[in-house]
């Protein structure tokens, strides 16, 4: 079997989808992978730490799509690269596909098979291909450092012949992978920090990297399925705006995470909310890429609004890409060797990490949120 990878071509994007390690390792399964030239340079990767690999170099996009029958990304497609696509060949990227319904649509047209590697079930067989939650770990730790850059405060307690300065507190909404590795960090920074999340059984986890959890007083459970958060009910969202407002209040930096699969992300943080914080807080919002936490969030830009600065970074982990390509690859590899044998692509539709991350399959869009979205 041949795969490829080619240089991202998303602004900003600097990670590549394998790494030279993960080809060799391939390459001794009995997989070919052909590699654009400079696909890795930007996260640190050598053309010729690929050709030490065994991986095959080829000078542009379109010589390597010639070669091989499934093509791995880090980024979605553009409708435009999408159309070159070979017709019956394999795709498999972060693909987004709730927000990019255009291009499902031309992957479905081309009868690309499309797998999403942002919606492989989270369940304990799929951990080591879970991308979603690697790239999570180096959301929550960056975003606690650009924090850390922008407050204008010391995070740790200090005494000095000055005086003893007061730690920084720091408030994490959503104690995912990256809410738990955000207030780890701010942790080892010296900050007092407190979490929140919907789901109760997080509590065990928020404590055991040092931070307190907050939780609101309604007996009302936030787990849905896969392991995320589900939405809750009119009156757990008013004593939660009613808490977070008292410890947002108190905060120096807050950083919200909070995601719902296929849906613009929750505010959780109000203009109001964002006035009441004292003068040089910071708010660093995860979930910029999906519309924000905060009601005040722009994608991409750093707002300053009554005092507070508000940080939207949107591809956090394209900002640490070698490590961050590491972790990608190591999970691509992972998925593949489930996704094959020594014939190729299995196609299991009974196999439950197959049939969930498949978007489309021979012309039809096979996933049920995705149908649901597009009206199927």
């Amino acid at each position: 079997m041949k795969v490829a990878v080619l240089k991202e071509n998303e602004r900003g994007e600097r990670r590549v989808a394998l790494i030279p390690d993960s080809c060799g390792r391939l390459a001794k399964s009995g997989i070919d992978v052909f590699i654009e030239a400079g696909a890795g340079s930007a996260s640190g990767y050598a053309d010729r730490h690929y050709q030490e690999a065994g991986a095959t170099v080829l000078p542009s996009a379109k010589e390597v799509k010639e070669q091989v029958e499934c093509l791995i990304k880090v980024r979605p497609p553009s409708p435009a690269e999408a159309e070159t696509l070979k017709p019956g060949s394999v795709l498999i990227s972060i693909l987004q596909p709730t927000l990019k319904k255009d291009i499902v649509c031309i992957l479905a047209k081309r009868r690309i098979t499309a797998f999403a590697l942002d919606l492989i079930p989270r369940i304990t067989l799929a951990q080591s291909m879970d991308v979603l939650s690697a790239m999570s770990t180096i959301a929550g730790y960056k975003a606690v450092l650009l924090a850390a850059n922008s407050l204008n405060r010391f995070f740790p307690m200090l005494m000095t012949a000055a005086g003893t300065l007061a730690p920084a507190k720091v408030l994490v909404l959503g104690a995912g992978v990256a809410g738990l590795m955000a207030c780890a960090t701010a942790k080892r920074l010296g900050g007092v920090v407190e979490a929140f999340d919907v789901r109760p059984e997080v509590k065990e986890q928020v404590q055991s990297v040092g931070a307190r959890f907050v939780e609101v007083p309604v007996e009302e459970d936030g787990s849905g399925e896969g392991g995320y958060a589900k939405e809750m009910s009119e009156e757990y969202k008013r004593k939660q705006a009613e808490l977070i407002s008292q410890h947002i209040a108190k905060s120096d930096v807050v950083i919200p995470t909070a995601l719902i699969p296929g849906r613009k992300a929750p505010i959780l943080i109000s203009e109001e909310q964002v006035k009441s914080m004292r003068p040089g807080s910071v708010i660093v919002d995860i979930a910029a890429e999906m519309g924000g936490n905060c009601a005040l969030t722009k994608a991409e830009e750093t707002v300053v609004a009554h005092d507070v600065i508000i940080l939207g970074p949107t591809n956090l982990p394209s900002t640490m890409a070698f490590h961050s390509s590491q972790m990608f690859s190591r999970n691509v590899e992972k998925y593949l060797g489930h996704l094959c044998d020594e014939g190729g692509f299995k196609m299991d539709m009974d196999d439950e990490i197959t049939h969930g991350s498949m978007i489309t399959h021979e012309g039809v869009i096979l996933h049920k949120m995705v149908r649901q979205l597009l009206g199927l």
